[in-house]
């Protein structure tokens, strides 16, 4: 997998690899003739006492020197710019298919995990990119004509590198090979913190309410403890093998001394063709070390881009049909033939032989006590969830047949929990029609019953909203997301049971408004309070998972004893009868 992604999303980036190539070339021939300068000014110039020799070639070593670090930084120039282009379409694809997934795959990987896999493990796969394009001729350039040009320059002494390369690689394999295990725990334990921040972040009134935050500290520094622990036996063989790179080389570069200088001081061979030798040991070994540098990177990159692989080649349950429809006959109506839907996991469906139509301009209301399926029921018109059975039809088209894009512009949803966007009361209220007028966008406040507290806002509709609405009230929100809704101009209106945050004043002038200004438009609302629908042109009742009831309220009345029971519930038993 991480092989098919450095090929992917590299392969775009061809010309600035050709770069990379050139001048690592460059670099790496630079850095292998100046041992050679080095012993002829050496053996030439300092043994035979010419200085004109010296100048004239430490001005020829300064300028090779100096192409070099040219060379080098042109070249890791371009492969930090591949690297991050590479990391970047990665991001985008990623973003683009978590885009397309169900509540189902969602809910699968966690968000908090998703969000780890297009930020770490990105990074991860980002970083390798750019090591791999820096040494990816450097290294085996240097290693392999160090060797070569060792031998030349001394082959007496060549027996050392034979037996200091393999012990190298021997022991920074050994290191590395047990890092794999820890990489992929460490990226398992990143998403349990991350799993928990966000778990406190988000339920922080109810930690607080039931005075939980000793006991969600204690969880935290759980979780926490256990990726230091993972991150310390890391840290530990990170610790090994430095050390242990560098005990080898230097022991490498006093054998080359010590059987060197024997050679010299018998006279077969010159000081500076041992200085030579030595010099090119020590490239030998740097590259051996950025090899073994890039081969330690290569875990984590590899396990970071198997759970990126994972996410790419998740295909989301919402499959878009090659022939999909964007057109509806019948726009605005809505209907369940015999709908069964049951959650991955579940023994038992949540809903079972689902059937009823709403006809365009209808208001169809769903009651039902707590867990009944209402929630469940009302996510299947947009396509959030596939039945299991059965079919839901929009505008006459099965959900499963019609192209999303054009059958989300035909739904507005307000959920159960409203949730706002950072930015301003008008951004959010064009999330779904940016070319929407300030015009079009007070007649939707207007409708929702916001007008009046956005008026009195600095800024109206430029007012800054926080990140999930957190500067306004429970109330104001659930009225901004249902003036996003009437914003988006739909055929359908889907409310999750979005007016219990609403005074019955407030609830009441809404519901006017909204019959009255929208009569075209179809309004499936889900509602605990049963004034909130005893107007509705047809009432749903469930009761686990099934209809128990399907009228007018008057009907109901009359038919369903779970409905009755509700209204007497909630109204009394004189309005029940």
């Amino acid at each position: 997998m991480l092989a098919k992604l450095l090929v992917r999303y590299l392969k775009p980036s061809g010309w600035l690899l050709l770069g990379v190539l050139v001048f690592q070339f460059a670099s790496a021939l630079a850095m292998l003739y100046l041992p050679n300068l080095n012993a002829d000014i050496i053996n030439n110039g300092l043994v035979q006492g010419d200085t004109q020799y010296i100048l004239n070639t430490g001005l020829l070593m300064l300028a090779v020197s100096l192409g070099q670090i040219v060379a080098s930084i042109i070249a890791t120039w371009f492969a930090a710019r591949a690297a991050m282009r590479a990391g970047r379409d990665l991001r985008d694809d990623i973003f683009a298919r978590v885009s397309g997934f169900s509540e189902r795959e969602v809910t699968g990987f966690g968000a908090g995990s998703l969000i780890t896999r297009n930020t770490n493990d990105v990074q991860q796969v980002q970083m390798l990119a750019m090591m791999s394009a820096t040494f990816l001729v450097s290294a085996p350039l240097l290693a392999i004509g160090g060797i070569i040009l060792a031998v030349t320059q001394g082959p007496s002494l060549s027996w050392i590198i034979a037996v200091a390369v393999p012990v190298l690689l021997v022991v920074a394999g050994l290191i590395i090979g047990r890092m794999v295990p820890l990489f992929r725990a460490f990226q398992v334990k990143l998403d349990g913190v991350n799993r928990v921040m966000r778990e406190q972040l988000t339920g922080i009134r109810v930690i607080r309410a039931f005075v939980r935050e000793p006991i969600e500290e204690e969880r935290f520094g759980e979780a926490n403890t256990e990726i230091m622990v993972v991150g310390r036996k890391v840290g530990s063989l990170f610790v090994v093998l430095f050390p242990a790179v560098m005990l080898i080389l230097n022991v490498t570069v006093i054998g080359v001394i010590w059987f060197g200088g024997i050679q010299v001081d018998a006279g077969d061979i010159q000081i500076g063709t041992l200085f030579a030798f030595m010099q090119y040991v020590m490239i030998i070994l740097s590259g051996v070390m950025m090899a073994s540098f890039m081969t330690m990177m290569i875990p984590r990159a590899a396990v970071s881009a198997e759970r990126i692989g994972e996410v790419l080649d998740t295909r989301s349950t919402l499959d878009r049909p090659a022939d999909a429809q964007a057109d509806f006959p019948e726009p605005g109506a809505v209907e369940f033939r015999d709908v069964t839907f049951t959650y991955p996991g579940a023994e038992h469906p949540i809903l079972s032989a689902i059937s009823f139509r709403a006809a365009p301009g209808e208001t169809v209301a769903v009651v039902g006590s707590t867990g009944a399926g209402k929630t469940t029921l009302v996510s299947l018109i947009p396509r959030l969830f596939d039945v299991t059975d059965g079919a839901v039809l929009v505008g006459g088209v099965d959900v499963r047949e019609a192209d999303l894009d054009a059958l989300w512009r035909t739904i507005g949803l307000v959920p159960q929990r409203p949730f706002l966007f950072s930015g301003t009361i008008a951004s959010n209220l064009r999330f779904g029609r940016e070319e929407a007028t300030d015009a079009e966008l007070w007649h939707a406040l207007e409708i929702a019953q916001a007008s009046d507290f956005v008026a009195q806002m600095e800024g109206g509709l430029d007012a800054r909203i926080a990140q999930g609405g957190t500067n306004v009230s429970g109330g104001q929100r659930q009225r901004l997301a249902i003036a996003r809704a009437i914003v988006h101009n739909p055929r359908v209106l889907v409310f999750d049971d979005s007016f219990s945050a609403l005074d019955l004043t407030t609830d009441a002038r809404l519901r006017q408004a909204l019959w009255r200004e929208l009569p075209h438009v179809t309004k499936i609302v889900v509602a605990q309070r049963v004034s909130t629908i005893t107007d509705a042109d047809r009432i749903v009742v469930l009761d686990d998972g099934g209809i128990v009831g399907l009228g007018t309220h008057e009907q109901l009345l009359e038919t369903s004893q779970t409905y009755r029971e509700i209204v007497e519930s909630q109204l009394g038993a004189e309005v029940a009868r």
